[in-house]
């Protein structure tokens, strides 16, 4: 079920006016209009009641009489703090279409949403046998504007049964001056069609704008979990053919291990439990190594969070020096927590692949070990900076959500926003900082599995450090952060500090929902699906199906 990562939205408005519950068509109308009207009703009533009934946005408890009415329609609604979901049932169709919400008071921002279910797909385009949502018949997406005044909703409304077209989604946004509303509908019929030709008729005189909105081409993105194994393996780097710098370049019996766990990572698939892995006693004593260079740095350098997941991971996940925790168990006790998981891959994949995998709370995790040689450095992320840097953040349901909101915005995402996301991911879930009684703390993994940076990061300096080197600490400023580049192989000149890691996510969320995106995006948890709220065709950079 769906958190809080869409937490400052609320998705389904709820008002008090009931104008729109039982929209009636005019006394003078024609016995076929009144027959069409109850058609219309018995099919989108449960549609309508999640339908703005009034545009005063100043008014959003519940009254009495609206209250009944939900009651009197056989608990269409279940509502369910902090969030709310409800399968809605298509009677005309027969289809369900799930509305999924979440509400922050503080926010006074305004949408509705109805979206399609999950459903197998059995079309011909499907040749790489997953079940990724069907997207069914012919869709128009149109984005009307819409003055304040009670009853505007319906009156643009009353005009789809009036020509018998079916509603499958309707999402408000209040815009900045607050007395107008940008309307999102999706509805089954296209351009071209006598009776959606009329609508648009109609329409145009009745609303202040009315845009037809294209099909737009993006960059592939994942449309289901299954999908997540389409690019797990589009490795940058595969796990095996390693830079000539690289610690364990000569040593043959390393490679051959480092091929033999990437192997496992290229089988696996999603859904599937992940294999257990037997790790050698060399590999065992690099990860207590590591474990006991960083533990007392954690206990005065980490966030509180982090200091709090740890411990549980010590008691549910067998987190200690002397064994490395299973993947398998860690990702079943997360998804327990904040159903996050995690899933295997062979090497480092693109910063879109590795982004939209968080879309779906699903954190792409390596399962190799550093070089023995050197146990407190690597050249790239092992499972020493996973476990220890990356996973204990994800019981933390503010983190979990942080992480999703950058995923999201990804969903094709132009390469120049994808990029701006990145630096945002660099700086905040890989190096973040965050404020803590006065002090500077990390939640950021490569601060939390680094002894040396983590304490650079952190260290309060007094008079007698003044020719130490120091890092420029700035506010956590996701367009900033958007716009800052980054070493990857020394230390960080620049870290971002947040006020708490509420406010980093509250701050991220506002900044992607600034991005030029091409569709608004929610993942649907109960069917692990993303829906997008306007038609597109994922033309750039499809993976195989192989």
């Amino acid at each position: 079920m769906l958190r809080a990562a869409l937490a400052s939205r609320l998705l389904i408005d709820l008002r008090t006016s009931g104008c729109l519950l039982r929209p009636a068509p005019a006394a003078a109308a024609s016995a076929s209009e009144s027959a069409n009207h109850r058609r219309y009703c018995r099919r989108n009533m449960p549609m309508m009641l999640f339908a703005s009934t009034s545009l005063n946005s100043s008014n959003r408890s519940i009254n009495s009489k609206s209250s009944a009415q939900w009651r009197n329609h056989e608990s269409i609604l279940h509502l369910q703090h902090p969030w709310i979901y409800q399968s809605l049932r298509n009677f005309h169709r027969d289809q369900c279409y799930h509305a999924t919400a979440t509400a922050n008071s503080s926010n006074a921002n305004l949408k509705d949403v109805i979206v399609p279910p999950y459903e197998k797909n059995n079309s011909s385009d499907n040749s790489n046998g997953l079940n990724v949502p069907e997207d069914g018949p012919p869709r128009t997406s149109v984005l009307m504007e819409l003055t304040d005044r009670v009853g505007a909703l319906h009156d643009v409304l009353r005009y789809f049964w009036k020509y018998d077209v079916n509603i499958t989604r309707i999402e408000s946004r209040i815009k900045q001056n607050r007395s107008i509303f940008d309307f999102f509908v999706d509805f089954h019929g296209q351009v071209g069609d006598t009776n959606i030709d009329a609508l648009l008729r109609q329409l145009q005189g009745m609303t202040d704008k009315l845009l037809v909105l294209d099909e737009k081409e993006v960059h592939w993105f994942p449309r289901h979990i299954s999908e997540l194994d389409l690019i797990a393996n589009r490795t940058l780097d595969a796990g095996v053919d390693l830079e000539a710098d690289h610690p364990g370049f000569h040593d043959i019996n390393y490679r051959q291990r480092r091929a033999k766990l990437a192997e496992l990572a290229l089988n696996h698939r999603m859904h599937h439990e992940i294999p257990h892995t037997e790790y050698t006693k060399e590999e065992v004593e690099t990860w207590g190594l590591v474990w006991d260079t960083m533990e007392d740095l954690w206990a005065k350098y980490a966030c509180k969070e982090y200091k709090k997941s740890m411990k549980l991971m010590k008691e549910h996940c067998n987190y200690h020096r002397d064994a490395i925790p299973q993947l398998s168990s860690i990702s079943s006790f997360l998804r327990q927590q904040t159903n996050f998981r995690l899933r295997p891959v062979a090497g480092l994949i693109s910063s879109r692949d590795f982004l939209n995998g968080l879309a779906f709370r699903t954190f792409f995790c390596t399962q190799y070990i550093r070089h023995p040689s050197k146990p407190l450095y690597t050249p790239e992320p092992d499972i020493c900076h996973e476990l220890l840097g990356h996973v204990p953040m994800f019981v933390d349901r503010d983190f979990c959500d942080f992480s999703q909101e950058i995923g999201l915005a990804s969903l094709g995402a132009s390469e120049e926003d994808v990029l701006k996301l990145a630096r945002c991911y660099w700086h905040s879930v890989e190096f973040g900082l965050c404020k803590e009684d006065g002090k500077h703390k990390a939640y950021g993994a490569g601060l939390l599995s680094s002894f040396g940076e983590l304490e650079y990061a952190c260290k309060e300096r007094g008079p007698d450090d003044e020719n130490e080197d120091r890092p420029e600490i700035k506010p956590w400023d996701p367009a900033v952060a958007a716009m800052q580049d980054f070493p990857i192989t020394t230390y960080q000149p620049v870290y971002f500090l947040a006020d708490s890691l509420a406010d980093a996510k509250v701050k991220m969320r506002k900044y992607c929902e600034n991005l030029p995106r091409p569709f608004f995006a929610l993942y649907n948890a109960q069917t692990e699906t993303v829906h997008i709220d306007r038609p597109v065709r994922r033309a750039v950079g499809a993976p195989s199906s192989e």
